[in-house]
């Protein structure tokens, strides 16, 4: 069930990333592996800074940080 409720969380925090970017409508997939690469780069990011995020929000807002993370790094790259 843990795996299911962070796809889920990874879907949620791929679609916020790419509002607050600003990005085109892309498909739930593209959200959903966003999402999941988002999570392992928050968490990375977190890990580094000494925070561990608690409760689904905080694996929301780890996530939501680490998609806007990848999705600069891969505009950066393209450009």
């Amino acid at each position: 069930m843990h795996f299911i409720g962070s796809i889920i969380v990874g879907a949620i925090a791929g679609w916020i990333a790419s509002e607050l970017m600003k990005r085109k409508k892309k498909s739930l997939l593209r959200y959903l592996v966003l999402g999941i690469i988002g999570g392992l780069v928050g968490g990375i990011l977190f890990s580094f800074l000494q925070i561990e995020p608690t409760g689904i929000i905080g694996q929301l807002i780890s996530s939501v940080l680490g998609s806007v993370v990848v999705i600069w790094g891969v505009d950066k790259l393209r450009s």
